[in-house]
């Protein structure tokens, strides 16, 4: 398989970059500044590009199965630009019709779990509240997605830690697993990887954590 990746300087995009040429796929990694990725292999591709702009992607996504993204912010002041890079990683999807594309939200953006228990809907209330603009900004990204003709899934962690590959987790379709609270970078990775054959997540925010 031919795939795309964004964000691979990033800690759940490399994951994936290393995840997917293990298994054999052929990879492009797009980043802004190549001094900053380590990953190697067979099968890679670096892309050094500026993700604001959808016509300088175009050539990175063009014949490719599948595009992924890590992209988002990573703290508070970087909020709006997951709406934004995505906006851009649309167009240049759109342009050259590829049609499958994953990227990373969050667990806060999706449908509270029923029968959520109390602490576990305090907890989220705070985190809310702590990280709205963040939450708002990947919210605004979801809109553009559900707007797009991609055959999108959005995948949605809460707590990410760097523990290692365990590719045991839990995933659910429209909502959060109860009582996730967390999962790491690299399972969050498998997850994306395994999702992309999946046709019951296009189209869909997908709930994943242990």
């Amino acid at each position: 398989m031919r795939i795309t990746v964004f964000g691979a300087t990033g800690g759940i995009g490399q994951e994936i970059v290393r995840q997917a040429l293990a298994s054999g796929h052929q990879v492009t990694a797009v980043v802004r500044d190549p001094a900053r990725f380590t990953v190697t292999g067979a099968g890679l591709e670096v892309f050094r590009a500026d993700v604001r702009d959808p016509e300088a992607l175009r050539p990175a996504v063009a014949g490719r199965d599948a595009v992924l993204s890590g992209l988002g912010a990573r703290r508070r002041a970087d909020a709006g630009i997951a709406a934004e890079l995505t906006r851009s990683v649309l167009g240049a999807v759109e342009a050259e019709d590829v049609r499958r594309l994953l990227v990373v939200s969050a667990a806060p953006v999706g449908p509270e779990p029923e029968r959520s228990p109390l602490v576990d809907r305090a907890m989220l209330g705070v985190i809310n509240s702590l990280l709205k603009p963040v939450y708002d900004d990947l919210r605004a990204m979801e809109g553009e997605l559900a707007a797009s003709a991609t055959d999108w899934t959005s995948v949605r962690p809460p707590k990410l830690t760097n523990k290692p590959l365990t590719g045991t987790y839990r995933t659910v379709v429209g909502r959060n697993p109860r009582s996730g609270r967390s999962i790491s970078r690299a399972d969050v990775a498998h997850a994306m990887l395994a999702m992309i054959d999946d046709p019951a997540t296009v189209k869909q925010g997908v709930g994943v954590a242990y």
